[in-house]
Parts: structure tokens; sequence; C-alpha cells
């Protein structure tokens, strides 16, 4: 008997898993405030360099128009706009001649903004970009600030792991709850751009651990039936979760009172995470059977059964839990990934897509300025695609399967990017709508993924195999905003290889991941012939089979 008869005897999935639901889809649903904060709080607002006779209102002539003001002192950009980034060194009066053309002026006649410059507050009040001068020369600052967060949830990802694993989920959920509000908290007061990407670097470790930790709980406190569909409903709660960012940088459009908005959550959610009971499965494969038995016993009682309370004993918890208590001690290694021929370029596979999804993807959702207009309707319309295409994954696979719906929806994402290369920015509606579409490519194809890559892998090495995917998509989550600091020297680099990467990675990993599947049950580690799929300590890892089952 393994550990999810004794939760059906716990009464499997009834108030308490609701309940337990409910609590962690709240700091879930709030991780894309994190992750995606730099589209409104480092928003770029429009720009030019202040001069003395255009925004002293003592210097300014009398007889002349700001227009006339703004002719003579600012010239022509690239799209013969005001230009961000230069100003006139001297009023060049013959550019109020009428018959004066726009080339009646020389490049030595302009000098940078030595003066600093002046913003369009029309839709945000404020900004980091505006408040610390993030523009022209320093305008690469903002991904930089974004690749640092990311590098924050990578890092985090690879400590919160270990440290749930040492002391614990439920602790480890409530710390990075209360990390996270104080961070964000303390960036919202943040004096210089130095001490904010300190903060917010801070905030980022402590959000891996809140991306990571929920799903544990989950998948620890649920019955197998229902597992697929407490993971989707976490999957959705993100979704929503970038809909609500959208709404609310709609309504709040001051960076540090945004920055307080999406941080004071945290603190209530740190208080009610201690509601949750800690894993029993957990409690049990680090050698707490009391504990353990006490926690079974408490949702046996939410879940209105008392009976269960007098028959769950020490004793049965330990003859219930002896093969996977087994299965822990057989600890795997990364290098049993690449030991066995077909899991080495499996895992070669793997590591690319999943690396390449998550630059594209991360280069796509962290510039939405570049995408559109309106940034609130475009954030709203990610997140509403994005629980579209996780809802209809479930019937996609059963006409595609698998593999083939991570290939083509990839490979359409990518196309999509390319497409909006080609789209000229005065169509801003066929922007969006190429913008929309591959924001639900992706979408689709993270989901395929995260279902597809467990059957790759035999049961022993999942978890390992698991994460060291994640740390792939990590690493492109960091790529994906530094390859935009390109953007000056090389505007188009960053678009397209946005569209390329997802689809030169396609066909590489159909060939790569091309063959059998493993079909031992991911949570007991039974494979359907009754046999442990967990080797022993000493078999070599090339003594797992595989199955020609295909997807």
């Amino acid at each position: 008997m393994a550990f999810a008869e004794l939760l059906e005897r716990a009464g499997g999935v009834g108030l308490f898993q609701a309940l337990q639901v409910f609590t962690l889809l709240l700091p879930s649903m709030l991780v894309p405030s994190q992750l995606l904060m730099e589209n409104f709080s480092a928003a770029i607002p429009g720009h030019r360099c202040w001069v003395h006779m255009l925004d002293n209102s003592s210097e300014a002539p009398a007889n002349l128009t700001s227009k006339a003001l703004l002719t003579i002192s600012i010239p022509p950009g690239p799209n013969q706009e005001p230009h961000q980034c230069r100003r006139f060194r001297q009023p060049q009066w013959q550019l109020l001649d009428p018959n004066a053309t726009a080339t009646n002026w020389s490049e030595a006649a302009t000098e940078p903004c030595v003066d600093g410059w002046v913003y369009d507050r029309s839709t945000f009040t404020s900004t980091i970009v505006a408040e610390w001068d993030l523009v022209c020369d320093y305008q690469s600052l903002k991904p930089m600030v974004q690749s640092i967060y990311m590098v924050g949830v990578l890092l985090g990802s690879f400590c919160w792991g270990l440290l749930s694993d040492r002391f614990g989920r439920k602790p480890s959920l409530s710390w990075c709850c209360l990390q996270v509000a104080l961070a964000n908290t303390g960036t919202a007061f943040a004096s210089n751009f130095l001490i904010y990407c300190g903060l917010r670097f801070l905030s980022a470790f402590g959000v891996a651990g809140i991306i990571m930790t929920p799903v544990t709980l989950m998948v620890e406190w649920t019955t197998t039936r229902r597992r697929a569909v407490t993971i989707t409903m976490l999957g959705c709660s993100y979704s929503l979760g970038q809909m609500i960012l959208g709404a609310l940088a709609f309504t709040i459009r001051d960076w540090r009172t945004l920055q307080l908005a999406v941080s004071m959550p945290f603190f209530a959610i740190f208080l009610i995470s201690w509601w949750l009971p800690e894993s029993a499965r957990w409690l049990i494969i680090v050698g707490k059977p009391d504990q353990a038995l006490q926690e079974l016993r408490k949702v046996a009682r939410i879940n209105g059964h008392k009976q269960a309370t007098k028959s769950l004993t020490v004793e049965v918890l330990l003859t219930s839990m002896e093969e996977e208590m087994a299965a822990a001690k057989a600890r795997r290694s990364l290098l049993d990934l690449f030991l066995v021929p077909r899991l080495r370029w499996r895992s070669c596979g793997m590591f690319l897509v999943s690396f390449s999804q998550m630059v594209s993807y991360y280069g796509l959702v962290l510039d939405l300025q570049n995408l559109g207009s309106d940034i609130f309707l475009l954030q709203v319309l990610f997140g509403a695609v994005d629980l579209l295409g996780r809802a209809t994954t479930t019937f996609l696979f059963s006409f595609l399967g698998h593999r083939m719906t991570l290939a083509s929806f990839q490979t359409m994402a990518g196309l999509s990017i390319l497409a909006n290369v080609l789209v000229p920015q005065d169509l801003p509606t066929l922007r969006l709508v190429f913008a929309v579409l591959g924001k639900g490519c992706f979408g689709i194809s993270l989901t395929s993924i995260s279902v597809y890559k467990p059957e790759l892998y035999p049961t022993a090495l999942r978890m390992t195999a698991d994460g060291f995917l994640q740390s792939a998509g990590r690493l492109g989550a960091v790529t994906g905003p530094l390859i935009r600091m390109t953007r000056q020297a090389a505007p188009l680099l960053a678009p397209i290889s946005y569209g390329v990467i997802p689809m030169a990675s396609t066909r590489t990993k159909v060939t790569l991941m091309d063959g059998g599947t493993w079909v031992a049950h991911p949570a007991s580690g039974a494979t359907p012939s009754g046999q442990s799929a967990y080797p022993s300590p000493s078999a070599p890892p090339h003594s797992l089979s595989l199955s020609n089952k295909n997807k």
C-alpha cells in the first residue's frame, strides 16, 4: 500500500484539499505580478532633452509658441518626431523659415542630453526609467535588471529545492512569502537603481520558492486521479494573475505605489501559510512518522472521516511507505541522465527545448511596449489567451498527441514573432494579433512540455531530470532579456532571435526525443507489470528498461 492509499483512508479529496488548493492558489496568482513587474514599473515614457529656452519659462521668448521652440531646440529623430537623445547646441533659427527643410542643420550642431530629459507623464506618473534616467545610452539597464531578477529565480530554484527537502515544504513556503513581502516593500522605497536591483534579486530568490513549493504540496496531498486537475488549476492561476496585473497597473500609474500594492498581500499569505499542514509523505521519508500521523489524522477530521483516525497508526504508515522510503534512499545524480545513450539524447534535446522556449517566451512577455501602444490591454489579453491555451491543451493531446502538439505550437509561436518583425509600427492592431497569437502558442507548448517530459524518464530519475530541465528554462529566462540589450546596435537581432530559436529547436527535439516513453507510474514508482521502477542503489543506470509506447 502506497501513500496514495493512506490519503484515501484520510478522505481522498475532500474539504481539506479544497481549502489547501484555494490557499496555495493565492501566492501562485501573485507570482506573475513579480515576474512581469518591469513591464509597468520600468515602462519607457516618451522623452526628449531638457532645453533651457524651452523648459525654463523665464528664458522662453514670449513671441514663440512651444512648437516653434521645439523645432529650433530639438532635431527630428528617425521617425521625424523630436529626437529622444539629442538636442541642438544652439537654437537653429533658420528652421523657422517656412521654406526651410529638415536637413538645414548638421549632426555637428547637436549634443547629448547633458541637462537631463523631459518625460511624458500622461500614461505613467512615475517609472524607474523616468526617475533614474534609464534612457538613451542607459536604456540597456532595463533588460539588465530583468535578467538580474531571473538570475535570482535561477539561484533560488537550486536553493529552495534543497532547503524544502531539508527543512520541509511548509516553513520554506512561509519564509519565501515573508522574504518576498519584505524585499518588495523595500523596493518601493529604493533610493537608487543599485538598491533597486539588489532588492529585486532578493525578491526573485523568494519567488522561486513560491513557484516550486505549492506544486509539491498539492502533489503530495492529492490523490493520483485528481492530481492533473489541481495542477491545471495552479497553471490557470498564473494566467489569471497576468490579467490581474494588467488591471492593477491600469489603475495605479505610479511605480512605487504599484510595487506596494503587489507586496502587501504576501504579508497576509505569510500568516495564512502557517495553517497549512506539513507534507505527511515528506515527514515519513525524513523519519518523523509521529508528526506525519498527526497531520494525516488532522486531514481525516477535516474531511469528515473521523473513524480513520483510529485505523491510522505509526506501524501502518511505515508499512505503507516502505517502498517509497527505499526508493528515496536510492539517490541518483545528474550524471545518470547521460550514461544511457537514449537518455543522453533525450536530456540534450529536452535541455534545448526548455532553454529555447524560455528565451523566446520571456523575450516576448517582458517587452510589451515593443508590441503595442496599449500595454495594459496587451497584458490582459496575454493572460486571457494563456488561460484559453491551458484549458484546451488536453483536447489537443487527444487529436495530435503530446509530441506533435509541442512541436507544432512552438513552431507557430516562432512564426508569429517573425511575422511581427515584418509588420510596420503604424499597424498596431495587426502587431497585437501576432503578439497574442504567439503568446497563446507558447502557453500551449509550455503546458505540453510539462506533461510530456515525465514520460521520457524512469521514475527513479524524474526529479533529477525535472531539476535539470527547470535550470535550463531559468537559464533561458536570463538570456531572453540579455539579447534585448543589443537593440541599440542591432534593432532586429532580438526579435529575429526570439522567432528563430524556438523554430530551430523544434526539428532537433523531434529527432532527439523520438522513440519510446517511460511508463512507470509517477507516484508509486511501479511499472504496469507491478515491478518497481526504482533500481537498487547498486544497479547500473543502463539496467533501466524502455517501453516502445509512443505518444
